[in-house]
């Protein structure tokens, strides 16, 4: 019997300055744990002269999380951090009540990588830490746990796995692994992680229940206590999951929130300015459809 509860294939999103393939939220699936949002960048190569340039815009309700495989962000935001990230490094952002942010390619031309991939995830907060003040974390990559299992590298970008635990500043039980395999390997996480759990497919494949997937799809455990895999060599996948909250949560644009009232506030304020401001950036993004 199968223990694949669902694949989910990277649906193309449009975002503005690329294309972008959707995995989470889907109409099955919303969250995986409290992952509510996964966006995965690129590869995108720009040519002379093109930047990436999203313009401030809001959050509530979650941690943004941004990894990059490839290329440099510039991230600033409304609380006066500016902090340019490179791959294998995570800016961790807590949104909270509010906050605005923008994420810019260096403003140094000579500094500015021809090409950008990566993956821009959202963890939902605690509903009792949805109003909490917002704040900014930069976490180094080599202050992030990495081991080997054989020809296999294992990172452990967030939460607990594995009898680790990352810095990254969490507020939930959660875990996301990136798993590099440089020979076929065996995964058995069967008992060995809280929660549900997820494993996504950057490249190569993985082989799970008798079915072969293929790079770009999210696969979801049906049982926790009951989960194989089997990677190709050469497969780079991310592994995530973790305890699920016990109500469920509305997104909207830019806003997550367990009720639909502190949405509609969001709202209000963003198309009002009532967000705070931002000192070290210009620009608007406004609300969708205003």
């Amino acid at each position: 019997m199968s223990n694949i509860g669902l694949i989910i294939e990277e649906r193309s999103r449009d975002i503005g300055d690329f294309l972008v393939g959707r995995l989470l939220p889907f109409r099955k699936k919303r969250m995986v744990g409290p992952f509510i949002f996964l966006d995965h960048m690129g590869p995108k190569e720009f040519s002379p002269g093109e930047r990436m340039d999203i313009g401030p815009h809001p959050h509530i309700g979650l941690s943004t999380l941004t990894y990059l495989l490839e290329g440099k962000v510039v991230h600033r935001d409304s609380l006066g951090s500016e902090q340019e990230i490179t791959p294998g490094a995570v800016n961790w952002m807590t949104a909270g009540r509010g906050i605005v942010h923008s994420e810019r390619s260096p403003e140094n031309p000579a500094d500015r990588s021809n090409r950008m991939h990566g993956l821009q995830i959202w963890v939902a907060l605690p509903k009792e830490k949805e109003d909490m003040e917002p704040s900014f974390h930069h976490i180094a990559a080599d202050e992030l746990p990495q081991w080997e299992e054989g020809k296999t590298l294992y990172k452990l970008i967030a939460g607990k796995a594995f009898a680790r635990e990352s810095p990254v500043p969490v507020y939930s039980e959660l875990f996301m692994v990136e798993i590099k395999s440089g020979e076929h390997h065996h995964l058995n996480l069967g008992g060995k992680l809280k929660g549900e759990i997820a494993l996504y497919v950057l490249e190569g494949s993985v082989q799970a229940c008798g079915e072969t997937i293929q790079k770009g799809h999210l696969l979801v455990a049906k049982d926790d206590n009951n989960c194989e895999f089997k990677l190709t060599a050469g497969s780079h996948c991310i592994l995530l999951g973790g305890e699920a909250f016990p109500e469920g949560r509305h997104i909207y644009w830019n806003f997550v929130a367990s009720a639909k009232e502190k949405i509609e506030q969001a709202k209000e304020n963003w198309k009002n300015h009532r967000f705070p401001a931002m000192r070290n950036d210009e620009g608007y993004v406004p609300l969708p459809g205003f």
